[in-house]
């Protein structure tokens, strides 16, 4: 049997040193050898030991391959079912990241004390003690009597404690704390993250454990350590939100069970996290008086839509080169939008400051967005209030033109649910029979859309 060689890595060109050295010698890149393990002594015999999805090396025609529906199993929490696309998959790894104090260690904790009733689960940290995870469950009043809790940073002692309990679901709070053996760098290093996930991702494909992962994010708000470690592990899952707010939303960005971009919305109390069913009915909370840079827009997120207002400010500028401010949108985008505004709508904003905001700490990044932006732009500039009862969504291209987005029914059928009665929408998006209650004003120009909007 091969032995494991301790060797330095290139992350830049692939080569490998005995020694690690600050710079190195083949491609001259600085600080890019990290400490790795390779077999030595040529091809290693045979051993029984299977490759890296858990089988032995096959090969068939895709006519062979069974395509049975992939069994799931419900983690008793709709939203987070519905970003997991339907459930837990035996045997997936799913990575969650955000920020500190967010709500990934609650989440998975309410979510294990929940299945540990039906099948075994096992919860291993790294970063608290068992006490500390006990007096969580306690303060949040999660059932304590099931669920086996294991403090432990060690890949090779976690793994072959798993093999003894056999746990259906393992938590590993969090991967940056593991570290293996094999390796002399410190934990949360490049080396140790991706040697420790790697060998998580093994154990869960050969044994069925669906396995969670909470990850660390950097100060820009990626996922800390090598990009590898998304690209390993099934799904990745990020928390967002303000730390001081109640709201959370968990986003799938990476999903090979399921859809990605789906979004569960959830709201932080003090027995933890609870199911938001309807988030466009928190996210319209508005004022009761009309305000002026107020718009209500339908964004599609995952498989369903949800209604946001958007928010805009427009003021004088005192400053050579005005501000385009956005928190929730896409600051580039807003800066074309305006271009297009001052084009083809005639109004100049090249003397002001522009501020937008999606109410909530939703993130909009679709492009129906782009006539809402517009409209709640206009409003704020003429100080004019629009409609409490007026939707308006749709892509504006450059030219002026009004272009129809996905799922434009679903978007209206939200709309009437929630009690509007107009709708300024791409006439692509026009039905050919209006939801009841419900009256849609199609425009296929830019112009078209302001008269609509101040008629």
């Amino acid at each position: 049997m091969a032995k494991a060689k301790r060797m330095y890595g290139c992350t830049e060109c692939g080569s490998t040193f005995p020694k690690w050295a600050g710079q190195c010698s083949e491609c001259g890149a600085w600080n890019t050898l990290t400490e790795t393990m390779v077999e030595s002594g040529g091809a290693a015999a045979p051993t029984g030991r299977t490759g890296w999805a858990g089988q032995q090396a096959q090969i068939k025609t895709l006519a062979e391959v069974s395509v049975e529906e992939i069994p799931r199993f419900s983690t008793a929490s709709g939203e987070l079912d519905r970003v997991l696309g339907g459930g837990l998959v035996d045997g997936s790894v799913v990575l969650i990241g955000g920020d500190p104090g967010i709500g990934k260690s609650t989440i998975l904790l309410q979510t294990l004390c929940s299945l540990a009733a039906r099948m075994p689960a096992l919860y291993v940290t790294g970063e608290e003690s068992q006490q500390q995870v006990a007096m969580r469950a306690r303060r949040l009043g999660l059932p304590q009597d099931q669920l086996r809790v294991m403090t432990e940073t060690c890949i090779e002692t976690i793994i072959a404690t798993a093999r003894l309990e056999k746990p259906k679901v393992m938590v590993i709070d969090s991967i940056q704390t593991i570290f293996t053996e094999q390796l002399q760098s410190a934990p949360g290093g490049v080396s140790q993250v991706r040697e420790s996930a790697a060998l998580l991702v093994r154990y869960a494909k050969q044994s069925g454990t669906a396995i969670f992962l909470v990850g660390h994010v950097t100060k820009e708000g990626a996922l800390a350590g090598p990009r590898v470690l998304e690209h390993m592990v099934d799904t990745v899952l990020y928390f967002e939100g303000e730390s001081d707010g109640r709201l959370r939303l968990l986003r799938a960005v990476k999903n090979r069970f399921g859809a990605v971009n789906e979004l569960g919305v959830f709201g932080m109390t003090d027995k933890g996290l609870k199911e938001v069913s309807n988030p466009s009915a928190i996210f319209l909370t508005r004022a009761q008086e009309e305000v002026p840079g107020s718009v209500v827009m339908a964004t599609w997120e995952g498989t369903r839509p949800m209604l946001v207002e958007v928010q805009a400010l427009v003021d004088d500028s005192h400053l050579a080169n005005p501000r385009r401010v956005t928190l929730g949108l896409d600051q580039n985008r807003l800066a074309m939008l305006l271009a297009v505004l001052h084009r083809h709508g005639g109004i100049p904003t090249h003397d002001q400051d522009v501020f937008l905001n999606v109410v909530g700490g939703v993130k909009v990044l679709e492009t129906a967005s782009d006539l809402a932006l517009m409209a709640a732009v206009m409003s704020s500039l003429r100080n004019r209030p629009l409609p409490h009862d007026l939707l308006v969504f749709g892509e504006v291209g450059l030219s002026g033109e009004v272009r129809p987005v996905p799922s434009g029914q679903e978007r209206l059928k939200e709309a009437a649910k929630h009690g509007f009665k107009r709708a300024i929408v791409p006439k692509g998006n026009a039905p050919k029979e209006a939801p009841a209650g419900l009256q849609i004003i199609a425009v296929t120009r830019l112009e078209q859309a302001l008269d609509a909007l101040f008629e």
